[in-house]
């Protein structure tokens, strides 16, 4: 939705009705372009799902997605399987998976 002065007005569902979505109090990092999305919409959707972005990898990432347009392995994506071969519990998503996921219906606790 666009307002009278051209800002964009961004409506969020209320995060307390995504506990059960995975993406629920994680942090989520992009690594790669997406093909479908900017990485600007995609930020929403995860802020929308009760999400947090980073935008680098740590001990704290829960998901890495990698975009279609990537080539090769990006440091994020490095940075993330070293931190699994340590223990670290983190997903690594293709775009595919990622899409999937915002496509689960907000109001799964209704």
């Amino acid at each position: 939705m666009i307002n009278k002065d051209n800002s964009e007005i961004i409506f969020f569902s209320d995060p307390a009705e995504n506990r059960t979505h995975p993406f629920y109090n994680k942090q989520i990092v992009f690594t790669g372009a997406l093909s479908t999305m900017t990485r600007s919409e995609a930020a929403k959707q995860v802020k929308a799902y009760g999400g947090y972005l980073q935008g680098a990898v740590t001990q704290q990432t829960d998901f890495v997605v990698l975009g279609d347009k990537r080539r090769g392995i990006s440091a994020k994506q490095y940075k993330a399987e070293q931190l699994i071969n340590q223990g670290q519990d983190i997903q690594i998503l293709i775009e595919d998976d990622f899409l999937w996921l915002i496509s689960i219906p907000r109001e799964m606790d209704k």
